[in-house]
């Protein structure tokens, strides 16, 4: 179960605790005669509960929706990605390489993950520097960024416009 799952478990636990209470204290008021205090008390205490009760729907409901979009967003990446190697004409072995260098590997370990040798990597990582224009790893992670930014910059520029 993940975190966020136990997380919302002891929150509706905290939620049916309060609930017991509040259900206590107006029983409570009632069985002394309607003592005013416990009943006001009680009601207060399920007020807190209804507005807790809504407010961790609205959360779960943002969760969910980031949720969503981080997946899209992930999906979007992967599918320029996929593109993009295509343009380029890599080969699987510099799909590969590329893929590591994106995730910010240094050549030793992308040689070491791939057992090949270090001058075999940087010989496919120049390869795929040429292949997308670029000078280094930085300009490749920025290739793929800019993908991802720049509908974020044209919405914003819509927006307030």
């Amino acid at each position: 179960m993940s975190g966020r799952g136990r997380q919302e478990i002891a929150a509706f636990a905290v939620l049916a605790l309060q609930a017991l209470a509040a259900a206590y204290f107006i029983y409570d008021g009632a069985a002394e005669g309607y003592a005013p205090v416990d009943i006001i008390v009680g009601l207060a205490l399920l007020a807190g509960i209804a507005w807790a009760a809504m407010t961790l729907r609205t959360l779960h409901a943002e969760a969910h929706r980031r949720d969503r979009a981080l997946a899209a967003a992930r999906g979007a990446l992967s599918a320029i990605m996929r593109d993009r190697f295509a343009e380029w004409n890599l080969s699987a072995a510099e799909t590969e390489v590329a893929l590591f260098a994106l995730k910010g590997c240094p050549i030793a370990e992308i040689a070491r993950l791939r057992g090949a040798a270090q001058g075999t990597v940087r010989s496919q990582l120049s390869q795929v520097y040429a292949k997308a224009g670029v000078g280094g790893q930085s300009g490749l992670m920025a290739l793929f960024l800019d993908d991802l930014i720049e509908p974020i910059a044209a919405e914003r520029s819509r927006a307030t416009a």
